[in-house]
């Protein structure tokens, strides 16, 4: 049996697929939300039984109203942070922090938490009952290690924990966490995070609560599930309709899809013979456009759509793929009642060869029947101080979130991700969905920069070092898509711990009942600009580079290259000696190419945490001290510290710690930009 066909099979065994394409309502169970977990066309029809998406998060309750910046963008997400209000409850003789508390029925659908190693215990208590559903260590439950499989529970780069194993309650549902601190037990949990996304359905609606012997019951659904979502299915049966042509700069192709109803159910592209130094503009400036019964709902650079971003970076998720040899593909489905077109434009200056494969199949049209909608927003730059909300879109209309692709370009190596998400539905006064930062948004945490994949979050690119260059995360929704019946805004705070401008591009999936709208509409001109490029690091002419300089000995403390780009460092590197203590000595090789008399000139960095130092030559002293204590990161500017008449070859420059300043902190940093020998007049 095909992969296609052992998802559609999975879904169809539990009922789901007729339940939503006829109109039959079931009962909500642990079965019937795996099975809408892995149906494919589940989320292209509004849902039957309704419900809302909310979240509950540990985020700074000082954020209350954009009219209060300083509140609005406040920092302090974490369980223990200054802006929490946990409650808690003294159960059993223990304190457990409730982490959400809410009426049913409803389901559990998402639940992410980053932060310090946790060690204490989750529980779920369902409909009022004493006894927690799930009492299990929050670490084991939610990596993978306990009864509750990959990639149902995941751990991200960054050690974030991700559980997607939904929970459903008939009545209610409240999760607790207990951790106490050593010595003060009526302390909050250390530098913890969480969301947790949940479903309410409409009083009345009949849902099966989750229970271990359920659970148990099917875990070879459970496994069934598991190995769908690793296997992404291919095509289905279906009528192709392709189109494979080379486009000239400006203009454009176009493939009328068969007539409905019907739907797109796999959407393949791939471009031919693009050099690898013009693919990852050619992605950016071939643009995909989809109309569907004559309204174009779709509108996407190539290579954001598809989840790559800038450049062809690898994917491996639920709705989209992308290979190493460039085909990608995409798996919602895209209803039409009528009539549908599919067009490739080329906004670059360059010829590309394009082949793009649509499988069409056939679709009951009804009255939850949606189209399919992709918005592309860029600006570049994004000036990052005074903090912003930046808006990938705003939907009018009847539909759902279905998640999101954003590419960052960071021109710095500082973290840029610490703002949140906040999504706005139906003219909420405040955001029902309010987080703890970018990377708990995507699934990660701590701003890691390590890559990962999985079903519904991923980051395929990471360029560094640290996190300068080009970032490439994206988030889709299965259970946890969000629908809105009235309007939805999508916002993500600009929080970036620099000052300094960035730029963004984000893409919007999502679905709406036919006339909807948003405030996104083609950008052509974006798409067409050149991707932005890192700031090539400055080297000072002539300068030998502290970092570069072989280490003869060191006699306490630790040696290593700091990287920063902002501090004016030529390379945008130094030598970092930190944690010494007076009297230690650090002894380089310092290289004389020609003999002569020199001026020896250098750079050192200033901070509040440097130490007094001075310089030696081949043992002799050289020049005075230097106090390098300043109350912020500076440099002293390029200073002559010496003349000397020097041989050829190597010579020992040995810095000696002396002490520091009253004002300083006591770490005994060192940093040493370069050396430079100057000829003396």
């Amino acid at each position: 049996m095909g992969r296609a066909s052992r998802a559609m099979g999975l879904a169809a065994a539990l009922g789901l697929g007729a339940a939503a394409a006829f109109g039959g309502q079931a009962p909500v169970t642990l079965e019937s939300l795996l099975g809408e977990m892995v149906d494919p066309v589940a989320v292209a029809r509004w849902p039957k039984p309704e419900y809302v998406c909310r979240q509950a998060s540990s985020y700074d309750r000082r954020s209350k109203s954009p009219a209060d910046p300083n509140g609005w963008f406040a920092n302090t997400d974490n369980m223990d942070g200054l802006g929490s209000d946990l409650r808690w409850e003294n159960v059993a003789g223990r304190r457990e922090c409730v982490l959400l508390e809410v009426k049913g029925p409803g389901a559990i659908v998402r639940f992410w938490s980053g932060g310090q190693p946790p060690k204490g215990i989750l529980r779920f208590y369902l409909d009022e009952a004493e006894k927690p559903a799930i009492e299990a260590s929050m670490q084991d439950l939610m990596s993978g290690k306990l009864f509750v499989p990959k990639p149902l529970a995941i751990v991200n780069s960054g050690a974030a924990l991700n559980l997607y194993l939904p929970i459903p309650y008939a009545k209610s549902c409240k999760i607790t966490y207990d951790e106490a601190r050593p010595g003060n037990p009526n302390a909050p949990p250390p530098g913890r995070w969480f969301n947790i996304e949940y479903r309410t359905y409409p009083p009345g609606t009949s849902v099966t609560s989750f229970t271990m012997e359920r659970y148990e019951a099917e875990r070879l659904l459970v496994g069934s599930v598991c190995k769908a979502l690793e296997r992404p299915p291919s095509a289905p049966a279906g009528r192709l309709a392709a189109l494979q042509r080379a486009i000239e700069p400006g203009q454009e192709a176009t493939v009328d899809l068969p007539t409905g109803p019907a739907a797109v159910r796999l959407l393949e592209a791939r471009l031919e013979g693009v050099p690898a130094e013009r693919l990852e503009q050619a992605l950016r400036s071939t643009v995909l456009r989809a109309s569907f019964d004559a309204d174009e709902t779709l509108w996407c650079p190539l290579g954001d759509f598809f989840g790559s971003g800038v450049g062809l970076n690898v994917l491996e998720s639920w709705y989209r793929t992308v290979a190493a040899d460039g085909t990608m593909s995409c798996r919602w489905a895209m209803p039409y009642e009528k009539s549908a077109r599919l067009t490739i434009a080329n906004l670059g200056k360059e010829k590309v060869a394009i082949t793009l494969r649509a499988t069409v199949a056939d679709w009951v049209w009804d009255s939850r029947s949606m189209h399919f909608h992709a918005t592309w927003r860029q600006q570049c730059p994004i000036k990052t101080r005074p903090h912003s909300d930046w808006n990938f879109v705003e939907a009018t209309g009847k539909g759902v979130y279905l998640g999101d692709t954003l590419c960052v370009f960071n021109p710095v190596r500082d973290w840029w991700g610490e703002g949140d998400e906040k999504i706005w539905v139906d003219g909420e006064g405040f955001p029902s969905h309010f987080g703890t930062g970018s990377e708990d948004y995507y699934g990660y945490a701590w701003g890691h920069t390590a890559l990962f994949q999985g079903p519904f979050a991923s980051q395929v690119r990471c360029d560094g070092p640290a996190n300068q260059g080009h970032t490439v995360v994206t988030r889709t929704r299965a259970l946890d898509a969000i629908p809105f019946a009235k309007g939805l805004k999508v916002d993500l705070e600009v929080w970036h711990w620099a000052d300094c401008a960035v730029g963004y591009a984000a893409t919007a999936y999502w679905y709406a009942r036919p006339g909807a709208t948003s405030n996104r509409g083609p950008a052509p001109d974006e798409a067409a600009r050149p991707i932005p490029q890192p700031p090539q690091p400055v080297k000072v002419q002539g300068a030998l580079e502290g970092e570069t300089l072989e280490l003869l000995e060191r006699t306490g403390g630790v040696v290593e290259t700091q990287h920063i780009a902002q501090h004016n460092w030529s390379n945008d590197r130094q030598l970092w000696w930190r944690d010494a203590r007076p009297g230690d000595r650090l002894t380089l090789a310092l290289p004389v190419p020609t003999a002569g008399k020199y001026a020896i000139v250098v750079n050192l960095t200033m901070a509040v945490d440097y130490a007094i130092v001075q310089f030696h030559l081949d043992g002799a002293k050289l020049g005075e001290p230097f106090d390098l204590y300043n109350n912020g990161v500076v440099t002293t500017g390029p200073k002559v510290i010496g003349e000397r008449a020097l041989e050829a070859g190597d010579h020992k420059l040995t810095i000696e710690l002396t002490g520091a300043n009253p004002a300083a902190v006591k770490r005994h940093m060192v940093g040493l930009d370069y050396v430079k020998l100057e000829p003396a007049k």
